[in-house]
């Protein structure tokens, strides 16, 4: 080939690079020219119509008012806030919040979040994730910290005595599993025990339906004594190096009884944790320790139902990874706290409806609507509780006689028949 040959050959391939490289670029343009009109979307759009015409819809939607939200956005707005550039303009924060809230309300796919907001799924899946990390270290401090002093537990205490009639009680154990799609190259280190793939989200709630205590993160398919044995909650109640009150005595009682959190059969008996009593031969002092228990511990299966009612994302297998799951599941804890804080906000985000009632004169229990769903966080399994202490069967035998004694209540009788 001659070298004007070469050079007219050249010529043509290179016109025709350009030309398919154009048509490409003018292909993917009006494609997504959709997406450049984001002024049209919900947050611009909807979400304002919302607030100036149907506020319980902006309540529901967000799962919380407009007053709520521009809170929350002055919070965490220095951190999410970024600079628009030469080329596009950048997402504002208010956006960030709502599509994150939005997104934890219902767990719709970041494809369904896209045609919503107009914001494609790749900024939506770092959206999501930051916000979530933004809110947990806003809201955190105030929201969700562990007591640290005797005074402050004891304040948790006597709301348990003042609402569930159950007193040194400190807390409301349980544990849960929360659904997952494994890692590639993951085998079955995520498979539990009800045949699916999960991390375990461990928690103490107080009398009030607030988390004290979280710790999420152990996957699925280590043993529920090792999940416990891990829970950094564990080793600071077996040392104490959370400073709970010293040992007094039940109201009326002289012997002294340590301050203990309530759990169920999935945790072993200890001086400062109370397990019910196995059912089998059980006679009725035994049945009503029982029935007192269970009405204290009711506490945390109510946050937990909660928290799969409103936040949604949890009824289903969260597509991410489980270190992002761990970002969400925290930054739902910590809303879920802070919506459960203020009057308003709590009527808002907890009708009465939702959670269980108690009918004080038979003790009869009406069931919140969250337990008309089926169940999505599923409970850890039950320990054997081989070998418990004799101090810690002493505690819970005074227990039982506090209760069919000095602390009696009037319908508790009825409510074991």
């Amino acid at each position: 080939m001659d070298t004007e040959t070469f050079a007219a050959v050249t010529l043509v391939l290179a016109s025709a690079f350009i030309s398919l490289n154009n048509n490409n670029n003018k292909k993917r343009t009006w494609t997504r020219r959709w997406m450049l009109r984001r002024k049209l979307g919900c947050y611009s759009q909807l979400l304002k119509e919302l607030a100036d015409e149907d506020p319980p819809s902006y309540k529901n939607w967000l799962r919380m008012d407009q007053h709520n939200f521009n809170i929350l956005l002055s919070l965490v707005e220095p951190t999410l806030r970024r600079q628009d550039t030469v080329m596009r303009e950048a997402i504002p924060a208010g956006e960030r919040l709502a599509i994150t809230l939005r997104y934890l309300a219902t767990g719709h796919s970041f494809s369904s979040l896209e045609y919503v907001f107009r914001v494609s799924r790749h900024s939506i899946s770092k959206i999501i994730i930051e916000t979530c990390e933004a809110l947990y270290n806003a809201l955190q401090p105030n929201y969700l910290r562990t007591p640290s002093t005797e005074e402050e537990w004891r304040h948790i205490a006597k709301r348990f005595e003042e609402r569930w009639n159950f007193p040194h009680c400190i807390g409301a154990l349980d544990g849960k599993h929360i659904s997952i799609q494994p890692p590639p190259n993951s085998g079955s280190h995520y498979y539990n025990y009800k045949g699916f793939n999960s991390i375990v989200l461990m928690a103490l709630a107080d009398a009030d339906l607030k988390f004290i205590y979280i710790d999420v993160g152990t996957n699925g398919r280590i043993s529920d004594g090792g999940v416990w044995a891990k829970c950094g909650l564990s080793q600071a109640l077996e040392e104490n190096t959370l400073r709970r009150p010293p040992p007094t005595g039940l109201p009326g009682r002289q012997l002294p009884v340590p301050y203990a959190v309530v759990a169920d059969e999935a945790f072993g008996l200890k001086p400062w944790i109370m397990r019910p009593y196995p059912r089998t031969q059980l006679d009725k002092s035994k049945q009503i320790f029982n029935y007192r228990l269970s009405r204290a511990r009711r506490c945390v299966e109510n946050v937990f139902g909660v928290l799969a009612n409103r936040f949604r994302v949890f009824r289903q297998s969260i597509p991410l990874e489980p270190s992002k799951v761990v970002t969400i599941t925290k930054a739902a804890c910590v809303l879920h706290n802070y919506l459960r804080t203020g009057s308003l906000t709590r009527y808002t985000y907890t009708p009465p409806s939702l959670v269980d009632q108690e009918d004080t004169e038979t003790g009869q229990i009406i069931r919140g609507a969250w337990r008309q769903e089926p169940e999505c966080l599923n409970p850890i399994a039950a320990s054997s509780d081989r070998n418990p202490s004799l101090q810690a069967k002493q505690v819970r035998e005074e227990f039982c006689s506090y209760f069919n004694t000095n602390g009696a209540v009037s319908w508790q009788d009825n409510a074991i028949s």
